[in-house]
């Protein structure tokens, strides 16, 4: 990794701040690589996304997909249509709101969702075994607890 451009903020140890950097670069490129493993090109990033997140919480309208993805309800729609098209979600009317639609995942997006994690977790296990040695995979452990520390409030 590149060292430090600028002096860390007042206060922030150059450790911290080399720390925090690296670790960006290096979680940004290995989220980069388990999307690769997975993907087949017939979707974009974005409907990987969007059906990702119907995957994840269940039946959901577009405007709330849209504001759960920081996009415009326009480019949701768009997104939801290609994923119709391929025939990975559906459309049903809310039962509260007529006017509404519930999204959903067919058995085709369930399935689709399930090999694209499937991939990812075969992919990574395989590369920590072919990569590291046992004393490694365990630094690697050691070094996920500490960092455990950085997702709770």
């Amino acid at each position: 990794m590149d060292p430090t451009p600028t002096e860390p903020p007042e206060g922030i140890s150059d450790s911290a701040a080399r720390a925090a950097q690296d670790l960006r670069v290096v979680f940004s490129r290995l989220r980069r690589r388990l999307r690769e493993v997975a993907e087949d090109d017939a979707l974009t990033p974005p409907q990987v996304s969007a059906l990702t997140l119907v995957g994840k919480h269940g039946a959901a309208t577009a405007s709330a997909l849209a504001t759960a993805e920081g996009v415009r309800p326009q480019s949701m729609a768009t997104t939801l249509t290609a994923l119709d098209r391929h025939g990975l979600i559906r459309r049903n009317p809310d039962p509260d709101d007529g006017r509404r639609q519930l999204v959903t995942l067919t058995d085709a997006g369930r399935l689709r969702i399930e090999g694209d994690q499937q991939a990812r977790e075969e992919w990574l296990t395989r590369a920590l075994q072919d990569r590291y040695t046992e004393e490694e995979r365990g630094a690697v452990l050691d070094g996920l607890a500490l960092l455990e520390r950085l997702t709770r409030p």
